[in-house]
């Protein structure tokens, strides 16, 4: 089921292979609107508050970690457009060591430090116990995510984005189940829900395990493989490392709005929290399209077809604007009315503050397909630090628009951030993108 993305027509390999990760997306965004759901419906308004207080850290964490195995596998990607077997499987086994050196330490540090995160972040006395219960699990979990993450990165960097899709769809349906089971047979709140999201990643990371075992014999490592080699750990943390700098500089923005969202109260939290999951839903064709760009620009960048690579940006751009165009129309003109998803009190209000964030969120989709497109793309190519630099630029713009928000007590400010973010970030992607191929356009007028 590999796929070589250097041949055929571009928009078509780019669709083909963003329609599973799009929807493996979509249902990995549902398993943890599960959570939202079911807590706030059956647990209360503060301990939905608690879970979406703690999605930024989630993201901070798990994020970084996403984008560091995500690195790893670029080379895996370049490797197996330029058909180098013996290459690809020792940045595999490569790749394996590193993530789990990674995996342990980062459980280590966030638990250990969770508590006084938690109070950087003036999380609300209410909901600071569920908070706590919440995240700390899921930090536990670190390694169950990791293997899920990993593993699918693998697959897809060798073309192979309809398996990890399979194993998503079987572990949304395992966390909803669980959730219902942890909380309401055994009352375990938060926690339970954490619990839940934690079993079912490990069990489709065991899944992927299974499946290329029995299924991908190019992925069979040998004992030779299973080594740290100098060069090609340095080359891996040197992609890996600046990409997984890029989700945590997002991520601390992130966590500079959710501060100022908690100096306005448990509401407000909330509201935020609720839209932020439908949102987060709507946009994750933007983080396919992503996925989609780093693994095609790795295998062109590899067989050397940079005439390849315009042409999928320019593909991967139109496809983006179109759905930015219908998903902002959407959520202009339903997307208040899932909010009746999460809560059954205090509806009307949740419902008009989260209707303001969609709204925000909506109007700059466009920017935020940009973003996620140019992002990966370029990070597929090889250039890891021009894109940390764009996340710079967007930690400065969340976090101007987050600081003045709190100073002033403004929910729309508040909503603001993030958009404001994307903007700023977009045209700096482009400027960058415009700038690495310039010398090989004159190449080849030249040639």
């Amino acid at each position: 089921m590999e796929t070589d993305m250097t041949v055929g027509s571009p928009y078509r390999v780019i669709l083909g292979f963003t329609m599973p990760i799009f929807i493996g997306n979509i249902f990995q965004q549902l398993y943890n609107m599960a959570d939202a759901v079911i807590v706030g419906k059956f647990v209360g308004p503060n301990a939905l508050a608690a879970v979406g207080s703690c999605g930024t850290l989630m993201f901070l964490i798990l994020g970084f970690l996403q984008g560091l195995t995500a690195g790893f596998t670029v080379i895996t990607a370049q490797h197996f457009g330029a058909g180098n077997m013996k290459a690809m499987r020792q940045s595999v086994g490569s790749a394996c060591i590193l993530s789990a050196v990674v995996s342990v330490l980062m459980t280590a540090l966030s638990m250990s430090m969770m508590k006084q995160i938690l109070h950087w972040m003036n999380t609300p006395p209410e909901i600071y116990r569920e908070a706590y219960g919440y995240i700390m699990v899921i930090c536990a979990g670190i390694v169950a995510q990791v293997l899920y993450n990993l593993l699918a990165s693998i697959l897809r960097a060798l073309g192979n984005s309809k398996v990890p899709l399979y194993f998503l769809i079987l572990a949304a349906f395992l966390n909803v189940v669980l959730d219902l089971v942890f909380i309401l047979v055994f009352h375990m709140g938060a926690a339970g829900a954490a619990w839940a999201t934690v079993i079912s990643q490990g069990v489709s990371g065991v899944a992927c395990l299974v499946y290329i075992f029995k299924a991908v014999p190019d992925l069979h490592l040998r004992r030779e493989d299973l080594r740290l080699h100098a060069g090609l750990s340095a080359w891996q943390m040197k992609i890996g490392l600046p990409m997984a700098l890029q989700y945590s500089i997002t991520a601390i923005g992130t966590i500079m709005v959710q501060a100022a969202l908690n100096t306005l109260g448990a509401l407000s939290v909330a509201s935020f929290a609720a839209a932020s999951k439908i949102e987060q839903v709507v946009s994750q064709a933007y983080v396919a399209l992503g996925t989609t760009m780093a693994t095609y620009c790795a295998q062109n960048t590899g067989a050397g077809r940079w005439d390849r690579l315009r042409k999928g940006f320019r593909s991967a751009t139109v496809i983006g604007s179109i759905y930015a165009v219908l998903a902002g129309g959407l959520i202009f003109l339903a997307g208040r009315y899932m909010v009746v998803l999460f809560v059954s009190e205090q509806v009307g209000e949740i419902m008009h503050l989260a209707d303001i964030y969609l709204k925000c969120a909506g109007a700059m989709f466009i920017p935020l397909a940009v973003v996620n497109i140019y992002r990966n793309g370029i990070q597929g190519m090889g250039y890891a630090l021009l894109p940390m630099m764009a996340g710079v630029a967007e930690l400065i713009g969340r976090g101007v628009v987050a600081l003045v928000s709190a100073a002033k007590g403004s929910y729309i400010g508040t909503c603001m951030a993030s958009p404001a973010a994307w903007v700023l970030a977009g045209a700096l992607l482009l400027a960058m993108y415009f700038f690495i191929m310039k010398p090989h356009r004159e190449q080849e007028k030249q040639a």
